[in-house]
């Protein structure tokens, strides 16, 4: 079961959907950078841009480090 913080996250990026990317297994590190990139406006986005701004870089750390851990 995802933490809390990454629950909103499986909606789309759990895989069902084969034209946005399945968050499972990634490096955290790629995740931490895009999600940062996201938030600050530095990677043009459709939604991801206003879902990052609510997370702190905590939240981005912890929610990447649950999802490289995934198979």
């Amino acid at each position: 079961m995802p933490p809390s913080l990454a629950v909103g996250c499986e909606g789309c990026h759990g895989g069902g959907d084969p034209r946005l990317p399945k968050l499972a297994g990634r490096n955290a590190a790629d995740i931490v950078a895009a999600m940062t990139a996201f938030r600050n406006g530095g990677r043009p986005a459709t939604v991801m841009d206003r879902i990052a701004k609510g997370f702190s870089d905590d939240e981005i750390a912890a929610i990447a480090a649950w999802y490289a851990a995934q198979r």
